[in-house]
Parts: structure tokens; C-alpha cells; sequence
């Protein structure tokens, strides 16, 4: 594979940071949707992805090095694209040759970012004081999970913030999942449309599961 200092090698770097974070979202969404249909369901789930030490130790540290890296590279490469382009677009002509979040994902790119330093300030900060400054060491058969998670969402404002961001997030992801599987080669007249469709449908499905699970936890304070 070439190295990041070729246009290639950086497009995969960003497409394998992308599949690493697709599967990561779909994984976040089952464990949170736990806490619509089962309270204790959601407490043993999160029990277990907050104190198992191969999930935090290794893959928690993973997940944040693949967001920032996702991030970075994609700006990155959003300069280096903008450098080599000896025209601009047209603004008039600009939708004829792609759509608004293609020319837009630095955009929706930042905002999701601002959004993750929410997301993280609201649970994983307040996790490690918990768990690493507080010496709260064991939490096994303890619903305070569900709870917390219960009254992060009695704030309107907080609930209208996230709907927002994950809107963005379909929009993003309409976009960039067909993109990553372009850049690792995946085109063919027999599965582009398949993953155009399965595309399509995980941009809607899963940012309208993470907004179902905010709403139902403001209606239902």
C-alpha cells in the first residue's frame, strides 16, 4: 500500500479509519438502544464495555486515535485536493457536478467534532472521574448508568443539540460511506449499487436510532 505521502495511501489511511468508525457506530448504537427496552439490559452492557480492560485498555484508546485520525486526514486531504485544483467551482454549477455534502464534509466534519467534544465531556470525562479520581472502582449490580444517561437528556436544549448533530452525521455518512469503499477500489457495475443502497440506508438508520434514544429519554423524564 503506498505511504500517507501519496494521494492513494492517504485516501486509504481514511477509508480503513472510516470502516473502523462505521462498525464502532452501529456497535455504540445497540448498546445505547438498550437502554429504551431494558434497564438493567443497559446497565450490564455498559458495566461491561466501561470496566472490561481489553475494551478499555486497548480498543478505547484505538477509537479515539481512528476519530482524530479520521478527522485530521480528512482535512488534510480536503487542503491537498483544494491545493492541486487549478479552478475553483463554479458556485452557479457547483451542484451539476456533485452534491452539497461532497463539497461540504469539512463542514459537517467540524460540527460532528464539536459535537464529540460534547459527547465526550457529558460521559467519558465524567467516567474517568468517576472511575480513576473518585476510586469508584467497582460499579457491578449498581443502575447508575441508566440513570446518568437518563438525566443527560432532561435538557431540551442538550436533546435539540443532538438531533441536530446526528442529522449532520446521516448527511456526512450519505457521503462518506460510498467514499471510503471507492477509495479502496470497490467499484464494480455488480456491487456499487448494492452499497450505494446499504449506504443510503445506515446514513438514515443509525443517526435515527441515536436521535430515537435521545427523545425517548426527554419524553419520558
Amino acid at each position: 500500500m503506498a505511504g500517507f505521502s501519496s494521494s492513494i495511501g492517504r485516501k486509504y489511511a481514511m477509508a480503513l479509519s472510516a470502516f473502523f468508525l462505521l462498525v464502532f457506530l452501529v456497535m455504540h448504537l445497540l448498546t445505547n438502544m438498550l437502554s429504551v427496552f431494558s434497564v438493567n439490559g443497559f446497565n450490564q452492557a455498559s458495566y461491561f464495555m466501561g470496566y472490561n480492560p481489553f475494551i478499555q485498555y486497548l480498543m478505547q484508546p484505538i477509537l479515539i486515535f481512528a476519530v482524530f485520525f479520521h478527522f485530521i486526514m480528512g482535512f488534510i486531504l480536503e487542503a491537498k485536493n483544494n491545493k492541486a485544483r487549478p479552478v475553483k467551482y463554479d458556485v452557479n454549477g457547483a451542484a451539476a457536478n456533485s452534491s452539497w455534502m461532497s463539497r461540504n464534509m469539512i463542514i459537517s466534519g467540524l460540527v460532528i467534532l464539536a459535537f464529540l467534544g460534547l459527547h465526550m465531556y457529558d460521559f467519558w470525562f465524567h467516567e474517568i472521574n468517576h472511575k480513576y479520581i473518585q476510586g469508584n472502582i467497582d460499579d457491578i449490580g449498581t443502575e447508575r448508568f441508566w440513570i446518568e444517561l437518563h438525566e443527560k437528556f432532561a435538557d431540551p436544549i442538550k436533546v435539540v443539540i443532538y438531533v441536530v448533530a446526528f442529522i449532520l452525521l446521516g448527511l456526512h455518512l450519505a457521503h462518506g460511506f460510498q467514499s471510503a469503499f471507492q477509495s479502496v477500489g470497490a467499484r464494480h457495475p455488480k456491487y456499487t449499487p448494492f452499497i450505494k443502497a446499504f449506504g443510503t440506508w445506515y446514513a438514515i438508520l443509525i443517526p435515527a436510532g441515536f436521535i430515537l434514544i435521545a427523545i425517548y429519554h426527554f419524553v419520558t423524564q
